[in-house]
């Protein structure tokens, strides 16, 4: 244990070592600047090369960070954007339904729950911060997988297993598609029992200023109170709320 947190804390002090006035640094400055030998620095640089954290120069062999990192910057900041802009407008959509909000980011081949606010009824669906789940079970998960770019949204059901997470998970691609596509249709999705079998939720996609899928706003709670005509009120109410964080991330549909 204390072999691998010592190789996190090299392998960030490497990542540390490059600044806006040094963005690009050879091996022996590196280990100049974090106190490991030139032959550890080197090693490490090298693995953080194939990782995708570092670029090499193959001319001047000189390293400058790498796409890897740049991915993890952007998570952070739509995350951080998204959840500062969200948060008005989910206390509002919270005390107009009484149900659980949550707001999703896109993570690799699964969702994240970054936000959520909890119903205030005694019985209630709760989303815990930081939980990841599959895109195909659930409704924040498909309006990712319907509003992805097409060739994006491919390469995730390629990758994806569609394994049921209770009776009523979608685990037929051909079905899984049609729904896709309806929700593509009517701008939001909706799920019953697809990956907490008591459990139903409503969500809308967020845009941002380029018009790419930025996050997923959803109502959620227990299927008993998810009525057929409380769904048409919640898809109006997570369509509206999802529509005004995204004209705040400055998208405007044509």
């Amino acid at each position: 244990m204390a072999e691998n947190i010592n190789l996190l804390e090299r392998t960030v002090s490497i990542l540390d070592s490059f600044t806006l006035e040094q963005p690009v640094l050879g091996v022996r400055e590196v280990a100049r600047k974090t106190g490991l030998s030139a032959s550890t620095a080197g090693r490490l640089m090298s693995a953080m090369k194939h990782l995708g954290m570092l670029n090499q120069d193959q001319e001047s062999l000189s390293y400058m960070m790498g796409s890897k990192v740049l991915a993890w910057a952007g998570i952070y900041t739509v995350t951080c954007d998204v959840r500062t802009l969200a948060l008005p407008i989910m206390v509002r959509l919270q005390e107009k339904t009484r149900e659980t909000i949550s707001l999703y980011i896109l993570e690799g081949n699964e969702r994240v729950c970054v936000e959520r606010l909890e119903s205030p009824e005694t019985v209630r669906i709760v989303a815990r911060v930081g939980r990841r789940i599959p895109l195909y079970a659930g409704s924040a998960g498909k309006v990712f997988l319907a509003f992805l770019p097409p060739d994006r949204k491919d390469e995730l059901l390629a990758n994806i297993e569609l394994k049921p997470m209770t009776r009523l998970t979608i685990v037929k691609k051909d079905k899984l598609l049609d729904n896709l596509e309806k929700i593509r249709r009517q701008g939001f999705a909706v799920s019953k029992g697809e990956w907490i079998l008591e459990a139903s939720g409503v969500a809308a996609p967020i845009f941002d200023q380029f018009g790419r899928i930025n996050a997923a706003l959803t109502i959620s709670g227990p299927t008993q109170r998810f009525l057929e005509e409380k769904i048409k009120e919640m898809a109006a109410l997570v369509k509206e709320g999802a529509a005004e964080i995204s004209a705040e991330l400055g998208f405007y549909p044509s």
